[in-house]
């Protein structure tokens, strides 16, 4: 493969003030895409906050006002308390019932948003502190699954929110981006602050935004980057925007009309690329998309895997060359996200257990890779090893994430799937949760980051992650042993499970709820008995007292 021009060495650029929360890949497939005619959309999350619950629908008193909270995201707040109240909007009569995290994903009627923190220019953060934006993503993310059904008016909705009440970031100072979709159709918004100063008595947009639709046969991923290219405005059934889309680049100086180029969203608010965003923009587009054209050679050679490689530094290509969205060469299931999810960029220049320093004599005269050799490594060991970090698509700073199906032809309270993981998706199993469900097993509504609990599913999982690191080689292949059977078993009888709950459905919908919440809850509580016995083998298995 021909290499690309190398363009701009990344060396640690001043977009990014905070790498840590900039931790979230989405992936999005249009329902021509998909292998089941779904529309499918995932997300990885490190929010601090890893429970999942159910919020039931509420109904309201005309008139009452609804409370817009800073600190949703933390895990050390009680399940009741949102955190501190910024403001308030109108309440609507009656709410819908969503599951609710750091970041909510998805109401009973289908609607689904997947979120990924992203890059902006210096000059458009804001704080509270220097500004009176009160509007976080996380906030409008739940009021537009309390109210809306639909994607399209669900992103009208957050934009709005967002021009009204002020973008505030609220994963260190970035910006970010969604997807917001239904059973038909997905929409990538993306919003940008206006900086420090604004307020809403000026009557200015209190944020920049913008939307893009999904096209049905197409496929897409955010890496914690803009993916929104050229806008046409004109074109309403394929873009929303703010009265401000492209004006804030005027008047600061990022596009020039009177230049004969197009206006081009990404490169006027998000102009650099970081290589933690391009690596996997590669990836997704080598592994979905490999004859596209000609990606950049991530590769390692087999015969030599060192050859001609730097571990540390390497060049990365203009972000224009990766398109908004493509169409996958192979129509792409739930299972081919999972694995992306599960990446550690095995075999390619990124993976952190290629490097030389992993390499460990066999006694045979040859050099093997040592069972240590882990793709997660903390600091220290990388300290010890001289290694840079990586960063990775799974994550073992991660806090939970999910892969959602969003399916027409089956009724709400079934049509409605998201598969969701606990702490590192590298090692957790993923176990679904229905839009009907009217419950989430305590298991996976407990976690205290400062307090073990065997109860909890998070603690029970990220146990066995940690305890990886005395052999991970050795200790992945044990988990696999376990989680792959549980989860496979689970896929196969999705049908099977789904089909005896419309049998319950046409005799009474309650009855398919009250099954589906069962079948869901037995299987978390599944998941925390596993990885504890796990737990427990591993400590007796890797114990030092051996001889």
């Amino acid at each position: 493969m021909k290499r690309i021009k190398n363009t701009i060495l990344i060396l640690g650029l001043i977009l990014l003030a905070n790498p840590s929360s900039y931790s979230c890949t989405v992936i999005a497939v249009g329902k021509n895409a998909s292998a089941d005619g779904s529309v499918i959309i995932s997300h990885t999350d490190t929010g601090p906050d890893s429970r999942i619950f159910f919020v039931p629908g509420k109904s309201f008193k005309k008139g009452e006002m609804a409370p817009i909270f800073w600190g949703i995201q933390d895990a050390d707040r009680p399940l009741n308390d949102d955190g501190k109240i910024l403001g308030y909007l109108p309440q609507v009569e009656q709410t819908f019932g969503y599951f609710q995290s750091a970041y909510s994903h998805m109401n009973e009627y289908q609607l689904g948003i997947a979120e990924s923190t992203t890059n902006q220019r210096k000059e458009l953060i804001c704080t509270m502190e220097n500004g009176k934006q009160i509007m976080t993503i996380e906030q409008a993310m739940i009021f537009a699954l309390q109210r809306y059904k639909k994607a399209r008016e669900a992103v009208q909705f957050i934009g709005d929110l967002c021009s009204t009440y002020g973008f505030l970031p609220s994963s260190g100072d970035g910006s970010e981006a969604l997807v917001i979709a239904d059973t038909e159709e997905a929409w990538v918004f993306e919003v940008f602050g206006v900086g420090p100063g604004w307020t809403p008595e000026s009557k200015k947009p209190g944020a920049i935004w913008a939307a893009q639709r999904l096209s049905d046969d197409h496929a897409t991923m955010i890496p914690n980057w803009s993916i929104i290219k050229e806008i046409n405005p004109k074109d309403k059934a394929n873009f929303m925007v703010s009265a401000n889309y492209m004006q804030e680049a005027i008047d600061s100086g990022w596009y020039n009309p009177k230049s004969g180029k197009p206006f081009v969203w990404q490169e006027a608010y998000a102009p650099i690329p970081e290589e933690f965003a391009t690596s996997r923009f590669w990836l997704f587009y080598h592994t979905f998309m490999p004859n596209l054209k000609e990606w950049p050679d991530r590769m390692l050679d087999p015969s030599n895997p060192y050859k001609g490689k730097q571990p540390y530094f390497q060049y990365v290509e203009p972000i224009s060359i990766y398109p908004f969205s493509a169409v996958p060469e192979k129509k792409i299931g739930v299972q081919d996200i999972i694995a992306f999810q599960r990446s550690t960029f095995e075999g390619t220049i990124y993976d952190m257990t290629s490097y030389p320093e992993w390499l460990v004599p066999d006694g045979k005269g040859n050099y093997v890779k040592s069972p240590l050799a882990t793709p997660f490594p903390n600091s220290e060991m990388r300290k010890l090893i001289k290694q840079t970090y990586r960063r990775l698509v799974a994550r073992y700073r991660g806090h939970y994430g999910m892969v959602m199906q969003l399916r027409g032809w089956l009724p709400k309270e079934i049509g409605g799937v998201y598969w969701v993981y606990l702490d590192n998706p590298y090692f957790s199993p993923y176990v679904p949760i229905y839009s009907g469900n009217q419950s989430v097993a305590e298991t996976y509504n407990i976690y205290d980051p400062n307090k073990y609990d065997e109860k909890s599913a998070r603690w029970a999982i990220d146990f066995v992650d940690n305890l990886a690191n005395l052999r991970f080689q050795d200790i992945a292949n044990d988990v696999r042993a376990v989680r792959d059977p549980f989860e496979a078993e689970m896929f196969n009888k999705q049908k099977a499970i789904e089909d005896e709950a419309m049998s319950l459905y046409k005799k009474d919908p309650k009855l398919a709820q009250e099954y589906l919440t069962k079948y869901s809850n037995d299987k978390m509580d599944r998941v925390t008995e596993m990885f504890l016995n796990l737990r427990n083998q591993i400590i007796v298995k890797y114990t030092n007292n051996h001889e």
